[in-house]
């Protein structure tokens, strides 16, 4: 079943929006971001993409609290993710109501921890991020601030040969640009790994983008900028989610 998945991108506290990870292009959207996740809930959307950036950039979380308070009320099934490192991150991102995590940098920078977290917590709980320009296909994270020398393929073979299951991967050069998602990156993923269950994430603009992942064979489709600026209403979204 395709899904799709509504982001919010938070430094200190606020929801943001940026231009391909450019934290000099941070743009503050809201000073709620409760009531942003309430508008997502109250059309049917079940599931929801918390960005916590200030935590990606310090390599820990810092917004603890807007989790909370979205995961205390709203039913949504909350992916966390931003500077989750160790064992006690996890744990503190799943008592403050997380339902899964979504961890980038501690996979690339300790790719043995990771694999534990699967085992550990189980590979419903634990997502990998695997973010990349595909001018190189290496693996950018810390909010895409620092590039890598990991292979995207190789990244993710690794983890899937140890039972990785949900896989988020964004193309970062259409992240906030609305240029249409890479699709031909997405199909390459999907004939790599045949029953990886993919969230496709970066350059959404209309409903038909996420028809078009769906035909490919993508899991979900994370969107958040075509939202933010008037491109994706909550009329569309209600509508789509009628149609799947």
């Amino acid at each position: 079943m395709f899904e799709i998945v509504p982001s919010i991108w938070l430094i200190n506290g606020k929801c943001v929006r940026l231009e391909r990870g450019d934290f000099s292009t941070e743009e503050v959207i809201s000073n709620n971001p409760l009531e942003i996740a309430q508008r997502f809930e109250s059309i049917g959307l079940k599931r929801l993409h918390l960005v916590d950036l200030d935590g990606a950039r310090r390599g820990e979380p810092k917004n603890y609290h807007i989790l909370e308070a979205i995961a205390g009320y709203t039913n949504l099934n909350i992916d966390f993710t931003g500077g989750i490192t160790t064992d006690g991150d996890v744990i503190k991102s799943f008592e403050f109501g997380a339902k899964s995590v979504t961890i980038s940098s501690a996979a690339a920078n300790y790719p043995e921890r990771f694999a534990g977290f699967i085992m550990s917590y189980g590979r419903e709980k634990i997502n990998l991020a695997a973010d990349t320009n595909p001018s190189d296909h290496k693996i950018k994270i810390r909010g895409w601030l620092k590039k890598t020398s990991i292979d995207l393929y190789e990244h993710i073979e690794f983890f899937y040969e140890r039972g990785l299951k949900y896989l988020k991967c964004s193309d970062v050069s259409r992240d906030g640009v609305m240029e249409g998602p890479n699709f031909e990156l997405y199909k390459e993923i999907m004939k790599r790994f045949p029953s990886i269950h993919l969230a496709a994430s970066g350059g959404v603009r209309n409903i038909d983008d996420f028809r078009k992942l769906r035909d490919i064979g993508v899991h979900s489709a994370v969107f958040g900028r075509a939202y933010y600026e008037g491109m994706i209403s909550l009329d569309d979204l209600q509508a789509f989610l009628a149609e799947i």
